[in-house]
Order: C-alpha cells, then sequence, then structure tokens
C-alpha cells in the first residue's frame, strides 16, 4: 500500500470528498493495525484474524471517509497474504496432503451447488418483501465457476468479489444471504488455489 499525502490525515488511503460517502477512518485504522499486529507477531495474545475476517469485514458509511474502492483492493490483497500463510501454516503442520484434501472437500461441495440446474441454484426468500438477486444474473455467474472449477477455466478472483447482481423482489429472485455465503467459499477456494494470480 502506497501512503498518499494529503492535508487531513497521515493515512495510507485517499478521502472522498467532505460531501461523498467513504468508509469510517477509524474503523478503518483500528482493523487495518490489528491485522497487522497479529500477521507480523504470531504469538499475539489478541484473538486470531483469519482470511475470511479481512474477507468479511465491512465498515460503516462515513462522509469524507476512505475511499471505499482503494479500501476494498487493500483488503484484497491483505486477504490473499493471510490466505498464503494460512496454506503455509497447515502444510508446515499436517503436510501438503491435507491442504489437498481440504480444497478437494471445499471444491466438491461447491460443485455439487454448481451442478443444479438453472433457477434452481439457490433458496427464494419467503417474504415477498424481502430484497433478491436476479437469479439470470447469478447463474451467468454459477455457469462461469464451473467452467473454472472442471475445465481449468480462466476467471479472476477479483470477477467473483465484485460480483454485482440485478435487484428482484421477494421469490422472483435468489435468497442474498444465501448467494452471498456460497461467493464467499468460492473466493476462499480460488485465493487458497492460486492467491498470487488473484489480481
Amino acid at each position: 500500500m502506497t501512503v498518499e499525502e494529503t492535508p487531513r490525515t497521515n493515512s495510507k488511503f485517499k478521502l472522498v470528498g467532505p460531501k461523498e460517502v467513504g468508509y469510517n477512518v477509524k474503523q478503518v485504522d483500528v482493523f487495518l493495525e490489528r491485522a497487522r499486529a497479529y500477521f507480523l507477531n504470531d504469538d499475539t495474545n489478541g484473538p486470531a484474524i483469519t482470511s475470511h475476517d479481512v474477507r468479511t469485514a465491512s465498515f460503516d458509511p462515513a462522509r469524507g471517509g476512505y475511499s471505499a474502492q482503494a479500501v476494498d483492493a487493500a483488503m484484497d490483497r491483505i486477504e490473499d497474504e493471510f490466505v498464503l500463510r494460512e496454506k503455509d501454516l497447515l502444510i508446515g503442520a499436517e503436510g501438503e496432503k491435507a491442504w489437498m484434501i481440504k480444497i478437494g472437500k471445499t471444491a466438491s461441495v461447491l460443485r455439487a451447488r454448481l451442478h443444479r440446474p438453472d433457477g434452481e441454484r439457490f433458496r427464494r426468500p419467503s417474504k415477498n418483501s424481502a430484497q433478491s438477486y436476479n437469479i439470470n444474473d447469478v447463474d451467468v455467474l454459477c455457469r462461469e465457476l464451473l467452467v473454472y472449477i472442471e475445465d481449468n477455466g480462466e476467471l479472476s478472483v477479483d470477477v467473483v468479489r465484485r460480483a454485482v447482481f440485478a435487484p428482484e423482489k421477494g421469490a422472483a429472485g435468489y435468497e442474498e444471504s444465501q448467494v452471498d455465503a456460497f461467493l464467499d467459499r468460492v473466493v476462499e477456494l480460488m485465493a487458497a488455489i492460486d492467491p498470487l494470480a488473484t489480481h
């Protein structure tokens, strides 16, 4: 991460305009400092931070806050570093076979859902007022993921990280929380397979 000089902060990230909405500065700084301290010190007394924690971290919106795009890009790079270390630690403790078994199990679970027919891969919300994701949009990405997993297709993990689906209402779309949880596992797998080729 490069330091960008601004008159308002000594931070690593660019601030948006005072009337624009970015990420809460304090929350970002606190999380990144915790992540950095944990990463640099294996013997930390604080709670462990994992690649999953980095991937699922969220920050409140704030006027004049950090640029969301800049923070998101940095969080992606940090997640990749954590994935690499977690891989090294598992291989060091249990051998490469343990790592391959873990990857294989995750891929098998994901593949089973991806093989479901279009329109049937995820639940539909039970409430008509619930926000949901456009089914076709999600299914298009799922078909691309199936090619990636089974046929060595080319797909960047950032495509999955930044995926956006048209909104629907209720049972007209897929349940957002289930799709989000599934894509979280997909990102975990893709980053684990080749974390250095994710950008």
